[in-house]
């Protein structure tokens, strides 16, 4: 495992953040735990979850994920050496506070957090998604009491648009506390709107990108491919309607030939573009069990050449 700085912060993070929405939702507890310990022993250091994890599915009502990630910190007695993410903003109980990015929500929402993770402090707490019912000066200042309180490290943003984040930016300069990274969806077929919408901002302010969907929820694996039937229970999925069309298919030819000349597989080519990024600091896999973990783990410290990098740059410009 290569390591990268989270941003403009002095932490270092393991290339790869292990994310965990599939926690008791795809994968079962015992499959979860086993990912967790796969992962920490191929280097991983960096693990990114959500305090509403995984509400939707069947008998979860949120927190699910963190209490479970809390339990393996807890019997592996690795806390120290984990750099430990999670996020605020969705519903978990009842009431007009219940959700949001206002200061009755944030304060009561960390300690929750706290509770389940079973620490003292999260490395980077992060807004999940804009409030645009809370203005920023009151959401900047309930996570400045958090970092006071020594109850946070460094505060970011995930799903923010460059004017969110302005606007973020301005409120926190006036109490001395900056989001210091956003989590934005970017891969190989969802790309322009980032880069020419939100990175210039990122850029000037040297915050981290912390990219989710860096596969394209499974697109970027190869499994779906031109004039092939797809499985009856995926012929009406989200991935499907978003992604099976002409233009993303002939991404998905290029990977393909790309990791016969590499000897890699898809994935592992989607994911080594995403960290041919400087700006990068870490895209967010997720994994139902050990053998897909590892093979998204093979892109680690594999570069792609220039050439590649070219190549698929040109192809998916406009995606």
């Amino acid at each position: 495992m290569e390591y990268r700085t989270l941003g403009n912060t002095g932490v270092k993070v393991s290339e790869l953040c292990l994310g965990s929405m599939q926690f008791l939702w795809t994968a079962s507890e015992q499959a979860s735990i086993s990912v967790l310990d796969a992962f920490y022993s191929a280097g991983g250091n960096f693990i990114d979850t959500a305090n509403i994890y995984s509400n939707w599915a069947e008998g979860m009502q949120g927190g699910n994920a963190e209490s479970l990630i809390g339990r393996w910190l807890k019997s592996r007695k690795v806390r120290h050496k984990i750099v430990l993410a999670t996020k605020v903003r969705g519903k978990m109980w009842e009431g007009k506070n219940g959700e949001g990015l206002g200061r009755e929500h944030i304060i009561s929402a960390c300690e929750d957090s706290l509770w389940r993770l079973g620490v003292d402090a999260i490395d980077l707490y992060q807004s999940h998604w804009p409030d645009g019912s809370v203005q920023a000066e009151e959401t900047l200042a309930a996570y400045k009491d958090l970092v006071q309180q020594g109850k946070v490290r460094f505060i970011g943003c995930s799903n923010f648009s460059a004017e969110e984040m302005e606007k973020a930016h301005m409120a926190g300069e006036k109490i001395g506390l900056q989001y210091i990274s956003n989590q934005p969806r970017y891969n190989l077929i969802h790309r322009s709107e980032f880069e020419s919408r939100d990175l210039p901002f990122i850029l000037k302010h040297k915050m981290a990108v912390l990219p989710y969907s860096p596969l394209a929820e499974g697109f970027l694996t190869g499994k779906y491919k031109k004039n092939s039937p797809l499985p009856i229970s995926l012929r009406q999925s989200a991935v499907v309607k978003r992604s099976m069309n002409d233009s993303n298919l002939e991404v998905v030819d290029a990977l393909a030939a790309m990791a016969v000349e590499s000897g890699k597989t898809v994935a592992q080519i989607s994911l080594a573009w995403v960290l041919s990024h400087d700006w990068i600091s870490a895209p967010i896999i997720g994994a139902n069990g050990v053998e897909q973990l590892k093979e998204n783990l093979g892109c680690s410290g594999f570069k792609l050449s220039s050439n590649q990098i070219e190549r698929l740059n040109v192809l998916t410009a406009n995606l």
